[in-house]
Formats: structure tokens, sequence, C-alpha cells
């Protein structure tokens, strides 16, 4: 450890990021009465729904489902937020709870000291010990780049999702969309409608499934469905009413898996795609499917099957990853790729006073429950405590 470094002792836990979980996370401690301190590499809250999320964005889930702990969303405002409605909703909790990151601070070692018995938070100026360490960094913290041979060859406009604002500087332009996931689809809508030549790299099967069934979000009623019935016959049903209201996607390229779109979440954790217009451009041939891509050219790619093709664009819609194993020394509660080894829900709390939320690859609802676990867990703790050490600089 750097002797150069101002050590700071904090006596509630610590966190890592300041986005929805994180803030989840602050919240709950507050309401137990638990300080916390949340650190934060960027300049803002929430800084990936502020500074990497394309302008059409809106939330796949209803709002209830996307609401934090303890304060719901305006009832006047529509069921699908937008990402303005979302932002404004981070920006009021923040206020709501007085959480004042500190910003600019990027975490680059945590980890546990068996001499002090604290965890020791290193960025570029501080040394924070603290007895309980939150990681909220997420699982979207690092943009996710597939290697493809040739890429770098590639002399057209080469950027990822995160990058992407709109489409109107794609007009009449050739642009491939590589990724077929929401973003994927969503990214793809927003070019079509802008007048750009849009193609969609699909290299899976994949569930596509209407974001509402009789008036109803098809998340909403298959959390009902599942109250009553095994997931198993709930996927059937879901299946079934799909190919009712969408038709059969493997016409147009898009080929169901062989296991259904709850399964295949639960055990593979690949969310299915909420349709919200896309499929109708691609019926129209508006929106071209095309097959993986094998390498790239100077001037566009060659795909599997041979053909070449030209683009002026392309967007990587490649989702994101985690960056935890690049700074958290632990061995046993984070795997190798970054995220806790046991599934939600029992994915929040490690030893030694680490914690996780943020990583349940279920959402805003599960993240929100797993920060109500880890302030509960604390404040056990912290409220049984007869006395706080007190440490000096």
């Amino acid at each position: 450890m750097s002797t150069e470094l101002k050590r700071v002792w904090f006596p509630g836990p610590v966190i890592i990021g300041a986005g929805p979980s994180g803030l989840a996370a602050a919240a709950c401690l507050k309401e137990k009465g638990v300080p916390s301190l949340i650190l934060e590499r960027e300049n803002c809250i929430a800084s990936l729904w502020k500074m990497k999320t394309y302008d059409r964005l809106k939330l796949h889930l209803p709002k209830k489902f996307c609401q934090l702990p303890y304060m719901e969303f305006p009832s006047e405002i529509s069921d699908y937020l937008t990402k303005e409605q979302f932002i404004s909703y981070l920006d009021g909790y923040a206020k709501r709870y007085s959480i004042e990151p500190m910003f600019g601070e990027e975490v680059r070692l945590a980890e546990y000291d068996s001499n002090l018995g604290f965890w020791r938070v290193q960025t570029k100026e501080f040394d924070f010990i603290c007895r309980w360490l939150i990681v909220s960094a997420g699982e979207n913290a690092e943009p996710a780049l597939p290697e493809i041979t040739g890429i770098s060859d590639f002399q057209g406009r080469l950027l990822h999702s995160s990058l992407y604002e709109n489409g109107a500087d794609f007009e009449g332009e050739k642009v491939l969309v590589v990724g077929c996931g929401n973003s994927g689809m969503e990214i793809s809508l927003d070019l079509c409608n802008s007048g750009a030549q849009t193609s969609l790299v699909v290299r899976n099967k994949l569930h596509v499934l209407p974001r509402e069934m009789f008036g109803r979000s098809t998340f909403a009623l298959s959390m009902w469905l599942l109250k009553w019935f095994p997931r198993k016959l709930v996927d059937c049903l879901l299946l079934l009413c799909s190919w009712f209201i969408l038709g059969d996607t493997a016409r147009y390229g898009l080929k169901r898996p062989e296991v259904g779109p709850l399964e295949l979440k639960a055990t593979k954790g690949k969310t299915p795609v909420l349709d919200v217009g896309t499929l109708d451009r691609i019926k129209t041939g508006q929106i071209k499917v095309v097959p993986s891509i094998h390498k790239f050219t100077t001037t566009g790619v060659e795909f599997l099957d041979g053909t070449v093709e030209e683009f002026g664009s392309v967007i990587l819609a490649t989702g994101y990853r985690s960056n935890v194993c690049s700074w958290l020394k632990e061995g046993e509660f984070f795997n190798q790729k970054g995220y806790p080894q046991n599934p939600f829900p029992n994915s929040w709390k490690g030893k030694k006073g680490l914690y996780s939320v943020g990583f349940t690859g279920r959402g805003l609802s599960a993240e929100s429950m797993d920060a109500k676990k880890v302030s509960e867990d604390i404040a056990r703790q912290w409220h049984s405590e007869t006395k706080h050490l007190q440490m000096e600089s």
C-alpha cells in the first residue's frame, strides 16, 4: 500500500458506484440509521444513464418494477419511463436522501487487510479504511468489445452503442448493427426511422416477445403466472401468445432457442427481446437481418455465408461487462468475470463485511431487494456495537 495516499477512516460502509444500485444501498442504510460513503469514478450519479445511453431509450419494464426502495414514481408519468424521466427520478432520489457521493474517485484497489481487520479502498489520492464494503459498480461498467478478424482495418465509422445518441447523423447511410439484444433492436429501429439503410447481425437464436399481451406488460403477466404455474408451462403460454401476436419469427431470420424465455433467463441469464416495433420493420424488409461476421474488410464485412457488403458505419451493440476483478482483490465471493459466484437471491453477501448490490441480472426490482438485505444485515451489526473504533491518519 502506498504511504503517499491520504488515509481516511470511515465508520460506516463504503459503496463503490453511484448508479441506481449504489443509490438504493445508501438510501436503505440511511433508513436504518447507518451512514455510508459512495465513491464514484465519474462526475455525476447514474453516469451510464446520463452519458452512455441513446436518446430514444425507454425502460423496458413498467415503472412499478423499476422504482427504488421507499420512493415511488410519480403517478402522472407514463408506465414506460423515458430516459429523461428516469434520470430525473434518480436525481430526485439522491436529493431526497441527501446522497452526496465523492465524485472523480476511481477505485484502483480494494482488499481486506487481515492485520487491521478492515477493508482498504484505494483511489488516486485516498486510502479509505472501512469495516464494510459494498460493491455496486454494476454489471455494465465497461463496454464489451468483440474480437473479430480485421476489425482494426475497417475504415468507416465504428462505435460502441455506448457512444450512439440518435440516427440523425446516419441518414441515407448503410449501417450495420452488431448485436440483437434489446439495445441492438432499438438502435436498429431508431436508425431505420432516421432514414438509414440498416442491417442487423443476428448471430444466435433469441426469443422475441411482444412488450405487452392482452393489454398487460408481458413481464408483469409472466410474474403473475409464475405464482400459479411452473416455469416451463408459463414459457409455453408465452410462446403460444407470441406466435399469435408476432407470427413465426424464424421466417425473418430470428430463430428461437429450444429452451423457453423464462427458463433461459433463469439458467443462462439471457434476456428475451421485448419488441417495440423493430420486428415490423424486419418483416417489411426495411431492416435487413444478416448472418454472423466472418471478418471485416476496409470498407465493410464478409459474412459467414461468404457474402461481402460495404457499410459506412458499424455500431457494436455488444453489451457491457463488469470491471470488478481489475480492482477488487478477493478470491471467493466474485468469480473471474467479476460477478458473484452464487446466483440470485444469494448473490448479495460475501465474507468479512463484503457485499454486492447490482449484480442480480434481474433488473432494478431484484437489485432493490438486495439493497434492503444488505442494509438490514449491516444495520444489525452497526446497532449491536457498543463502541466504534476510531482511527487517525
